[in-house]
């Protein structure tokens, strides 16, 4: 991996999250700074974890518009 990133999976383990999860905030945009290569995703490495509820609870709340 490109220094100062880490994979979706050493992300997880670190946030204490399932691999697919990181990767669907990932894609939704709720990650700040992580970039996809091909069909991998390199996260900065020192990215805070998602404080809203969905993640905190790890029950999926619907957005409210």
């Amino acid at each position: 991996m490109v220094e100062g990133y880490a994979t979706v999976k050493e992300i997880a383990e670190k946030w204490g999250l399932k691999v697919r999860t990181v990767q669907i905030m990932c894609a939704n945009g709720r990650i700040e700074g992580a970039v996809k290569f091909g069909r991998d995703w390199a996260i900065p490495a020192d990215t805070a974890k998602p404080t809203d509820k969905r993640v905190v609870s790890g029950i999926y709340i619907k957005e409210q518009k």
